[in-house]
């Protein structure tokens, strides 16, 4: 008998010799022979519901399936779970019992063990008012008054249904108030969702232009921009990887008078104020096999957006985008990854506030990390080659707190390289360099990755222009 003073030893073992001997069984037998679903036990999920987790689950009791496809619908059901961000460590065992009877079906019986996280997190803030750390670390000097401090609050999993409440509340560079509650699923299907949104931010330092792909700051002591908006969004699940989003938001932004005669189009024809109501809907097919750094599976994502939809709206907008991405095993510990992504936006005059191209959000070539590309049409190529140095799953021991003392840690290098374009009729109003040609970047990272979804960044890029650098993301995505 295992001393009980070793419980994860002896789970993993336990999970080894089952999964050893389930292997086994494959060998010896028909890989066409049937097996049904007899019993899945839930071991782990202290909070969260049974119902969340055997809705990301495509092995249910009753269903039969062949041998041959077992190993891949539980590896799946396991990156599913994996994926509602909820657990520390998901491990599926298999067992399966032949049958007494020629005219029966082998039972299958499996056990899903899960570690869940720490759900709430309530700590302080203290961070950099830029676009990103390099823009800050090698443009702004630096400059520790560019930095926002304050209190945030994330309770995930309230209900044990995955949903979560979230307040902000941040002061310094950027003064914002933000609540907002999430719940995956309000409807017994489980295919509804709702999201609620409200946010209030003022700045006495914004950027009102851009000046060779820069932007160019003004501060007062005064309030230069306020900011609010209010938001409703219903989500529509489809099976396991379909996702349909609409959302309707109100937004009202206002500017002082000193930003509107820097540059009179902010808002356009020198208006202080701008408010709309805007409606989108959006489409996501999304199977990879972590959602925070995948290595094989695909993401397809389309999404439309209206603004300026209420006569009294002084905004009109309209917004198209695209992207597909792919991720594969090259063999080994290799791995590949493409992505494409166009986003047009209409009319061609725009206001300065929401003219975006790339660089003012996640949607960047990888070596201008340091600049503001503004233009009505874009387009981005990313290829990625990755190389798996490392991928444990270290046990502290010595830390009783469970939600904490498991602690994967994988780590990638990684070859880049990207292409992308930025079609501007402003390049010349805005002494954009970058605007209007073909921008190409390449270089070498290496990726950390580790716990409650945090993925370092540690890259050196030179990109077409001859620029070099070294940079440091918290990477989202790709």
């Amino acid at each position: 008998m295992i001393p009980q003073k070793w419980p994860i030893a002896s789970l993993v073992l336990t999970v080894f010799l089952v999964s050893s001997q389930v292997i086994s069984a494959y060998a010896q037998t028909d890989s066409s022979q049937l097996v049904i679903v007899h019993s899945v036990t839930l071991e782990g999920n202290v909070k969260t519901k049974d119902r969340i987790i055997l809705r990301e689950m495509t092995l249910h009791i009753g269903d039969s399936v062949r041998l041959a496809d077992l190993p891949g619908r539980v590896q799946w059901d396991q990156r599913n779970i994996n994926n509602t961000t909820l657990f520390v460590t998901v491990d599926i065992a298999t067992r399966i019992t032949p049958a007494t009877d020629s005219t029966q079906l082998a039972r299958l019986d499996l056990t899903v063990v899960m570690k869940e996280r720490w759900y709430i997190i309530a700590y302080p803030v203290f961070d950099l008012a830029d676009r990103n750390f390099n823009e800050w670390w090698y443009d702004r000097g630096r400059d520790f008054r560019r930095v926002i401090y304050g209190g945030r609050l994330s309770y995930r999993n309230v209900t044990g249904t995955n949903d979560r409440l979230q307040v902000v509340i941040e002061r310094g560079f950027l003064q914002r108030t933000i609540l907002s509650y999430s719940k995956p699923y309000i409807d017994k299907a489980q295919k509804i969702g709702l999201r609620v949104d409200v946010g209030y931010a003022t700045n006495k330092e914004i950027p009102y232009r851009t000046q060779f792909d820069k932007w160019v700051y003004t501060k007062s002591e005064d309030v230069l921009r306020e900011r609010a908006y209010a938001s409703l969004t219903l989500t529509n699940r489809r099976g396991l990887y379909h996702y349909h989003t609409v959302d309707t938001r109100y937004t009202r932004n206002t500017i002082a008078d000193t930003i509107a005669r820097l540059n009179p189009d902010y808002f356009l024809d020198g208006r202080t104020r701008q408010q709309f109501l805007a409606m989108s809907y959006s489409y996501r097919y999304d199977r990879r096999d972590n959602v925070v750094f995948p290595l094989i599976g695909k993401l397809f994502t389309a999404a439309v957006g209206v603004s300026g939809i209420l006569p009294s709206d002084n905004f009109h907008f309209l917004d198209l985008s695209a992207s597909m991405t792919r991720y594969w095993s090259m063999g080994g510990r290799f791995y590949g990854a493409g992505s494409l992504r166009v986003r047009a936006t209409w009319p061609t005059r725009q206001p300065y506030f929401n003219l975006r191209g790339l660089g003012s959000s996640i949607d960047m070539v990888r070596g201008y990390e340091l600049y503001v590309i503004d233009g009505q049409r874009t387009a981005i190529w990313r290829n990625s080659f990755r190389y798996q140095l490392l991928n444990i799953r270290k046990q502290l021991n010595w830390l009783h707190v469970r939600q904490f003392n498991t602690v994967p840690i994988a780590v990638y290098l990684t070859a880049f390289g990207d292409a992308g374009y930025v079609s501007s009729t402003v390049a010349e109003q805005y002494q954009s360099r970058l605007a209007n040609q073909l921008l190409a970047g390449t270089g070498l990272s290496v990726d950390v990755v580790s716990f409650y979804n945090l993925v370092m960044r540690f890259s050196g890029t030179v990109n077409v222009q001859g620029n070099t650098g070294f940079f440091f993301n918290l990477a989202q995505e790709f």
